[in-house]
Protein backbone atom coordinates (compact mmCIF):
# COMPACT_ATOMS: atom_id res chain seq x y z
CA UNK A 1 0.00 0.00 0.00
CA UNK A 2 2.74 2.48 0.90
CA UNK A 3 5.02 2.02 -2.10
CA UNK A 4 2.12 1.91 -4.54
CA UNK A 5 1.02 5.38 -3.45
CA UNK A 6 4.49 6.89 -3.09
CA UNK A 7 4.42 7.04 0.73
CA UNK A 8 7.64 6.49 2.65
CA UNK A 9 8.02 4.38 5.80
CA UNK A 10 10.69 5.92 8.04
CA UNK A 11 10.42 3.40 10.91
CA UNK A 12 8.58 0.12 11.28
CA UNK A 13 8.23 -2.18 14.28
CA UNK A 14 5.92 -5.21 14.43
CA UNK A 15 5.27 -7.76 17.15
CA UNK A 16 2.49 -9.64 18.90
CA UNK A 17 0.46 -8.05 21.69
CA UNK A 18 -1.02 -9.46 24.89
CA UNK A 19 -3.46 -11.20 22.55
CA UNK A 20 -1.18 -13.42 20.39
CA UNK A 21 -3.68 -13.32 17.52
CA UNK A 22 -3.21 -9.54 17.19
CA UNK A 23 0.01 -7.83 16.07
CA UNK A 24 0.86 -4.24 16.83
CA UNK A 25 2.54 -2.26 14.09
CA UNK A 26 4.27 0.96 15.08
CA UNK A 27 4.95 2.92 11.93
CA UNK A 28 6.57 6.31 11.40
CA UNK A 29 6.00 8.24 8.22
CA UNK A 30 5.94 11.90 7.26
CA UNK A 31 4.03 14.31 5.10
CA UNK A 32 1.72 17.27 5.30
CA UNK A 33 -1.69 16.97 6.95
CA UNK A 34 -3.42 15.86 3.73
CA UNK A 35 -0.83 13.12 3.08
CA UNK A 36 -1.05 11.84 6.65
CA UNK A 37 -4.86 11.91 6.47
CA UNK A 38 -4.72 9.92 3.22
CA UNK A 39 -2.36 7.35 4.76
CA UNK A 40 -4.70 6.92 7.75
CA UNK A 41 -7.75 6.47 5.50
CA UNK A 42 -5.95 3.94 3.29
CA UNK A 43 -4.78 1.92 6.31
CA UNK A 44 -8.27 1.91 7.82
CA UNK A 45 -9.65 0.41 4.59
CA UNK A 46 -7.44 -2.67 4.89
CA UNK A 47 -9.42 -5.66 6.17
CA UNK A 48 -6.66 -6.86 8.48
CA UNK A 49 -6.27 -3.46 10.18
CA UNK A 50 -8.25 -3.19 13.40
CA UNK A 51 -7.35 0.36 14.41
CA UNK A 52 -5.16 3.27 13.30
CA UNK A 53 -4.05 5.79 15.91
CA UNK A 54 -1.81 8.84 15.47
CA UNK A 55 0.36 8.70 18.58
CA UNK A 56 1.86 12.13 17.91
CA UNK A 57 -1.45 13.66 19.03
CA UNK A 58 -0.92 12.56 22.66
CA UNK A 59 1.92 12.25 25.12
CA UNK A 60 3.77 9.00 24.59
CA UNK A 61 7.06 7.26 25.22
CA UNK A 62 9.00 5.88 22.27
CA UNK A 63 12.25 3.97 22.16
CA UNK A 64 14.38 2.16 19.64
CA UNK A 65 17.00 -0.53 20.14
CA UNK A 66 20.21 -0.62 18.14
CA UNK A 67 22.95 -3.23 17.96
CA UNK A 68 26.26 -1.82 16.73
CA UNK A 69 29.27 -3.97 15.80
CA UNK A 70 32.41 -1.92 16.41
CA UNK A 71 36.10 -2.54 15.79
CA UNK A 72 37.52 -3.17 19.26
CA UNK A 73 41.02 -4.54 19.27
CA UNK A 74 43.39 -4.25 22.21
CA UNK A 75 44.06 -0.56 21.37
CA UNK A 76 40.41 0.58 21.10
CA UNK A 77 38.45 -1.73 23.40
CA UNK A 78 38.74 0.53 26.49
CA UNK A 79 37.67 3.57 24.46
CA UNK A 80 34.59 1.73 23.12
CA UNK A 81 33.69 0.62 26.65
CA UNK A 82 34.03 4.19 28.00
CA UNK A 83 31.85 5.63 25.21
CA UNK A 84 29.24 2.90 25.79
CA UNK A 85 29.18 3.67 29.53
CA UNK A 86 28.60 7.39 28.88
CA UNK A 87 25.45 6.50 26.90
CA UNK A 88 24.34 3.77 29.33
CA UNK A 89 24.79 1.27 26.51
CA UNK A 90 25.87 -2.32 27.09
CA UNK A 91 28.63 -4.38 25.55
CA UNK A 92 26.72 -7.60 24.76
CA UNK A 93 29.38 -9.52 22.84
CA UNK A 94 33.17 -9.39 22.66
CA UNK A 95 35.43 -11.05 20.10
CA UNK A 96 39.14 -10.66 19.38
CA UNK A 97 38.74 -7.68 17.02
CA UNK A 98 35.23 -6.37 17.58
CA UNK A 99 32.41 -6.04 20.06
CA UNK A 100 28.68 -5.50 19.86
CA UNK A 101 27.15 -2.54 21.67
CA UNK A 102 23.45 -2.49 22.58
CA UNK A 103 21.72 0.85 23.11
CA UNK A 104 18.09 1.75 23.72
CA UNK A 105 16.69 5.26 23.46
CA UNK A 106 15.57 8.11 21.26
CA UNK A 107 17.02 8.67 17.77
CA UNK A 108 19.21 11.53 18.98
CA UNK A 109 20.88 9.35 21.63
CA UNK A 110 21.54 6.49 19.20
CA UNK A 111 22.84 8.85 16.51
CA UNK A 112 25.13 10.61 19.01
CA UNK A 113 26.64 7.27 20.04
CA UNK A 114 27.14 6.34 16.39
CA UNK A 115 28.93 9.65 15.70
CA UNK A 116 31.44 8.86 18.46
CA UNK A 117 31.91 5.23 17.41
CA UNK A 118 32.34 5.87 13.66
CA UNK A 119 35.96 7.10 13.91
CA UNK A 120 36.83 3.91 15.82
CA UNK A 121 35.19 1.73 13.17
CA UNK A 122 31.50 0.81 12.96
CA UNK A 123 31.25 -2.45 11.00
CA UNK A 124 27.50 -3.12 11.12
CA UNK A 125 24.28 -1.67 12.53
CA UNK A 126 20.88 -3.26 13.19
CA UNK A 127 18.04 -0.99 14.41
CA UNK A 128 14.62 -2.20 15.49
CA UNK A 129 12.42 0.73 14.61
CA UNK A 130 10.48 2.57 17.27
CA UNK A 131 8.16 1.02 19.81
CA UNK A 132 5.76 3.40 21.55
CA UNK A 133 3.14 3.50 24.30
CA UNK A 134 0.86 6.30 25.47
CA UNK A 135 1.78 7.92 28.78
CA UNK A 136 -0.57 7.68 31.74
CA UNK A 137 -3.84 5.78 31.80
CA UNK A 138 -4.52 5.76 28.05
CA UNK A 139 -4.27 2.33 26.43
CA UNK A 140 -4.40 1.17 22.85
CA UNK A 141 -6.16 -2.18 23.09
CA UNK A 142 -8.52 -4.29 21.07
CA UNK A 143 -11.28 -6.35 22.64
CA UNK A 144 -12.09 -9.19 20.25
CA UNK A 145 -15.55 -10.68 20.23
CA UNK A 146 -15.95 -14.46 20.73
CA UNK A 147 -15.23 -16.23 17.45
CA UNK A 148 -13.19 -13.28 16.06
CA UNK A 149 -9.83 -14.51 17.30
CA UNK A 150 -7.19 -14.17 14.63
CA UNK A 151 -9.56 -12.74 12.01
CA UNK A 152 -8.55 -9.13 12.53
CA UNK A 153 -12.15 -8.12 13.17
CA UNK A 154 -12.91 -7.01 16.66
CA UNK A 155 -14.54 -4.27 18.57
CA UNK A 156 -12.27 -1.26 18.40
CA UNK A 157 -11.35 -0.06 21.83
CA UNK A 158 -9.24 2.92 22.82
CA UNK A 159 -9.80 2.98 26.53
CA UNK A 160 -8.66 4.81 29.60
CA UNK A 161 -8.54 2.55 32.64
Amino acid sequence: MFSGRGFNIENLSVNKTLDPSVSRITLQTSGDDSVLDQITKQLEKLISVIKVVDMSEAEHVQRELALIKVTADSRTRAEVMNIANIFRAKIVDVAANECIVEITGEDEKINALLRLLHPIGVKEIARTGKAALFRGDRLLTVALQPGDKGKGKGKKKDQAA
